[in-house]
Parts: C-alpha cells; sequence; structure tokens
C-alpha cells in the first residue's frame, strides 16, 4: 500500500482496513478514484465513440420449438448438463431495501419457498433430468453472506454449492476523502456486480472448473427465476463459438436498462446513463436482463480495464459518492451474440422482483414458471 494510499486510509479503523482487504480491496484504485474527485473534473460516465442502433442480425432468436435447429442446440446443450460441464452463478448481493431492509435470497417468494429455496430446488431437478448436478456458486456481499451462509448450512460444501464474496470498498465524500457516517465510522459499500469476474477468481472455483473440464458459466441474478439453465440456450451458445452470450427482452413500457447498440460499428451493452444525449435509448426496443454465459476458460483468464462508474448518493442526508462497475461492460471487450428471449408465460427468461408489489404481481407467473422448471 503506497504512502498516498495510506494518507487517504488514515482514518479507517484498523479491523475496517482488514475487512477490505479480504474481500480484495484494491487501495492504489480507491487512490485514482479519489484523486478524480479531487481534481474537480465533472462527472463523465459517458462512452466515448459514435453510438448506433444495433444491426438487424446483431441479436438472435432461437430456433422455433419443434424444429430440426432447435433439436441439434437442445442436443447439444443436453451433453453439456450430462458431462457436468455447465456451471451457475447467482449475484445474489443485495439487500431488499424495498421490502424491509432483508438479504434478498431469504425473502419468501412463495409459500414456504424462498428465493434461494428455489435455486436449490433448481438444481435437484437439473440432477434428476440430466445426471450431473451444475455446480452453484453464490456471489454474496459483506451485507449478505452471513445470512445466507447460515441459511445453506451443511449444504454448502465449497464446490458445488459455494458462496464467494463481491468486493467491498468505501464511500467518499464530494471532495475526494473518505465519507465517516454519523456514528464516526467509514461507509462502506458494495463495488457492483462487475466485480463477478475478479471475485470467482480469486475464489478458485472457477479455476479448479476449467480443470475438471468445465465449458460453460451462465450468471443470472438470483430474484429472476426465469433466468435458469437450459439446454437450448447452452447448446446456442456453443454453437455459436463466441465467448459471451448476453440475453435480451422486448421493452414494455417504460422499461429501462442496459441496450444493445454499436459503438464505433463494435457491437456492446451501454447502460442508459452511458449514453450521449445524441442517441436516443428509447429508439432500441430490447434491453439486456443481466443474463449471460460465458466460455468458462475465457471467464478464468478474463482481465480487462474495468472502468468505475461515479454513483452519487446521500447516506444520512448527506451527499457521497461510490465507485461501481458493471457486468456487461465485458460486452465491450469480449465478442459477444445478444439473444432475444421471451418474457412472458411458462417459457419467460425475465421475472425480476425489485418490491413487494412486484413480487405480488408476478406470484402467479413465477410459480407457473418454478412448476414447469421442476422447482416445485
Amino acid at each position: 500500500m503506497s504512502h498516498a494510499a495510506d494518507d487517504l486510509l488514515a482514518k479507517v479503523p484498523a479491523g475496517v482496513r482488514e475487512r477490505l482487504e479480504r474481500t480484495g480491496f484494491d487501495s492504489e484504485r480507491f487512490r485514482a478514484l479519489s484523486a478524480q474527485l479531487r481534481s474537480g473534473a465533472p462527472e463523465d460516465n459517458v462512452v466515448r465513440g459514435r453510438v448506433t442502433p444495433p444491426e438487424p442480425d446483431d441479436v438472435a432468436t432461437l430456433p422455433p420449438p419443434g424444429s430440426r435447429e432447435h433439436a441439434e442446440l437442445e442436443a447439444l446443450g443436453r451433453a453439456e448438463l450430462e458431462a457436468g460441464r455447465v456451471a451457475l452463478v447467482v449475484l445474489a448481493g443485495g439487500m431488499a431495501t424495498r421490502m424491509g431492509g432483508v438479504v434478498k435470497a431469504l425473502v419468501e417468494v412463495l409459500p414456504g419457498r424462498t428465493f434461494l429455496d428455489l435455486r436449490l430446488r433448481e438444481m435437484d431437478a437439473l440432477e434428476a433430468r440430466y445426471g450431473k448436478r451444475p455446480p452453484l456458486w453464490i456471489m454474496t456481499s459483506a451485507a449478505t453472506d452471513a445470512g445466507i451462509v447460515q441459511a445453506l448450512g451443511a449444504r454448502r460444501d465449497g464446490e458445488r454449492i459455494a458462496t464467494f464474496l463481491q468486493f467491498l470498498s468505501l464511500r467518499l465524500t464530494p471532495e475526494g476523502d473518505v465519507f465517516f457516517d454519523e456514528a464516526g465510522q467509514p461507509s462502506e459499500h458494495a463495488s457492483g456486480h462487475g466485480d463477478l469476474p475478479e471475485a470467482l477468481q480469486r475464489s478458485g472455483l472457477i479455476g479448479r472448473f476449467v480443470e475438471r473440464g468445465g465449458r460453460v458459466v451462465m450468471v443470472t441474478n438470483l430474484d429472476n427465476l426465469g433466468g435458469t439453465l437450459d439446454p437450448v440456450i447452452i447448446g446456442f451458445h456453443c454453437a455459436h463459438g463466441r465467448p459471451v452470450t448476453c440475453e435480451v427482452v422486448d421493452k414494455v413500457g417504460s422499461d429501462r436498462g442496459g441496450i444493445p447498440v454499436r459503438v464505433d460499428g463494435k457491437p456492446c451493452v451501454l447502460e442508459e446513463f452511458r449514453i450521449p444525449r445524441s442517441f436516443d435509448p428509447s429508439s432500441v426496443r430490447v434491453f439486456n436482463t443481466n443474463v449471460f454465459h460465458f466460455d468458462a476458460r475465457t471467464l478464468a483468464e478474463l482481465s480487462i480495464p474495468w472502468t468505475f462508474f461515479r454513483v452519487e448518493k446521500r447516506v444520512g442526508g448527506k451527499p457521497v459518492v461510490q465507485f461501481e462497475r458493471l457486468v456487461n461492460e465485458v460486452t465491450s471487450h469480449l465478442e459477444t451474440r445478444y439473444l432475444h428471449v421471451p418474457r412472458t408465460g411458462a417459457a419467460s427468461r425475465f421475472l425480476p422482483v425489485k418490491d413487494t408489489d412486484e413480487l405480488l404481481a408476478r406470484r402467479a407467473e413465477i410459480e407457473l414458471v418454478a412448476r414447469s422448471r421442476g422447482m416445485l
């Protein structure tokens, strides 16, 4: 740790510093982000380059069920599942702040079943169907880890069912100093789901998986119970040969999210806050569901110059700044195939739940999907 970084963190209690370092905290990067604020440079998360809509061939659709092409993709994906070459990562670092501030993984989504319960039942169903149980790896945060680990109990064996921590960082004042809350403690935050590749590499899980012959890693938000392992989509991913498959769904109403575009002719996903005013994001009628399929070896070896985006919040009524990274930035560095998937009915692959009202509204559809995929 450099002298400058030591100066910045000098007032941070030793216990907090130790916790930060255990979760992969990069003090040099933190110092550089602080320097951005100290320089007085204006906030600018906007991408550089010319943004244009995706080309018609950029977003694929699956062949219709019953077709020869659909059957071929299903057989390809089935072979990967039967050989144990597919793993599932769920992102579970979030607290359900709009549901009373509890660990979202432990929220009861159907009577007697939490989000975590249903993910475990998904693995049971896949094992019964294909003879192999895909590894389930859960990325937790400092806020959710203890509750999820306790709920898993003895089922967490560190390999087939494992947890790993995303990184921890500290909030800054708008002037670039470490922010201390009303209790005099530095204000901690998770640094975004873009932590996934580095945190997974740090855990050792992905390296051992590749050594055993693992080939595909699917990533999804834990609360999106539509985002499950599907042999047809796994087959699609394996067949096109690119390192990443990114799922997109139709926009409905005022939906907003990361959209597939081209930047200087290269396809990638951009969140709306990164899009220049010269481009209308509403002109792209699909958006990213945060469901990705990765080539496992590529993910295990991934090293890119991550962008940490400036996010302004308030803590205790005071303005703070935190820096986060987004997993969809991989699409700016790795060749990606975009796949249009359903968002309604039993085939839905997008069932996000952000608050209690949304849970109540989606419960019938969640139950339909869960039953059709063997979770109930």
